[in-house]
């Protein structure tokens, strides 16, 4: 009898990994090209304005396999229990890659991620690979940049404003109205896309990726301050970008302007802004927010 159990769960186990392998070649054969697609239009900045948002998948990608992979153990543990949600999600998401419309096709990874999860694991298993379901479902390109520009309007003054009033400390004659500032006879704009929601997007979603891997993240004081602190950083360093290629523009250093601006500059300064954000949680875990005064 016992050899005969033995010989069952062998068998349970061969198909298990059967099945496992089968579902790894299924989403490799249908999302390997896309997310192929999404790492060279980030690296090359060939993708689309509002997809360049989401470029903090170069290193969230990474991270969320890594957090699933140390889970391995935790996730072979869970019972085998299909939750009915399961199939709901798997269906939509396999409606929406079915559409063709690459808008639909994106959102259709994290639906089928999390379908085959419900199908294998139940709540249980969502439950553990919550994060780096989270962490995919952030980093995966959609339309929210492009719907939430026009209402950028009011940031995009203040830009203006902050970056006007600290070019004027400097002796600089800088005229501003709206959302142009000229200096020198020479007219800038800052536009919906340098508004900052780009680095205000990567700067959370970083600072996610370092309350968890620190594990700060169920501490509610550490995590508030961190990201309202990550903003305020974000917005900080906008203001000063903006500032630098104002007076880089009105004072006909071009060959400056184009480097932040769209050269490898740009990029230096977008890890010098993160890495103030790793200072800054480092200056938190100086303190105890847990305890008593």
């Amino acid at each position: 009898m016992q050899i005969e159990n033995q010989q069952i769960n062998e068998i349970n186990q061969n198909e298990r990994k059967i099945f496992n392998f089968i579902i790894i070649a299924l989403l490799t054969l249908l999302y390997a090209p896309i997310i192929i697609h999404w790492y060279d239009g980030w690296l090359n900045k060939s993708i689309s304005i509002e997809h360049e948002y989401f470029s903090h998948g170069l290193i969230g990608f990474p991270f969320a396999a890594y957090i699933c992979w140390l889970k391995r153990k935790q996730w072979r543990r869970l019972s085998e229990q299909a939750h009915p949600l399961g199939i709901v999600g798997l269906g939509i998401g396999s409606v929406l890659y079915l559409t063709g419309v690459p808008e639909l096709v994106n959102l259709s990874f994290p639906l089928v991620l999390v379908g085959i999860c419900l199908i294998s694991k139940g709540m249980a298993g969502l439950k553990l690979q919550a994060f780096p379901f989270l962490l995919v479902l952030l980093a995966t390109p959609n339309s929210l940049p492009y719907l939430i520009t026009p209402f950028t309007l009011p940031l995009q003054k203040f830009i203006a404003g902050s970056a006007g009033f600290i070019l004027m400390q400097f002796g600089l004659d800088v005229s501003v109205e709206q959302i142009y500032l000229a200096v020198g006879g020479r007219l800038v704009e800052v536009a919906p896309y340098c508004a900052g929601l780009k680095m205000l997007f990567t700067s959370l979603y970083v600072a996610l990726m370092l309350l968890y891997w620190t594990d700060n993240l169920r501490d509610r004081t550490k995590t508030t301050t961190l990201l309202v602190g990550a903003v305020t950083i974000s917005v900080i360093a906008n203001i000063l970008r903006n500032t630098i290629l104002t007076f880089f523009h009105g004072t006909g250093r071009d060959g400056l302007f184009t480097w932040l601006h769209d050269g490898w500059g740009g990029d230096l300064y977008s890890t010098l802004m993160l890495g103030s954000i790793v200072l800054f949680l480092k200056f938190l875990e100086n303190f105890d927010f847990t305890s008593e005064h």
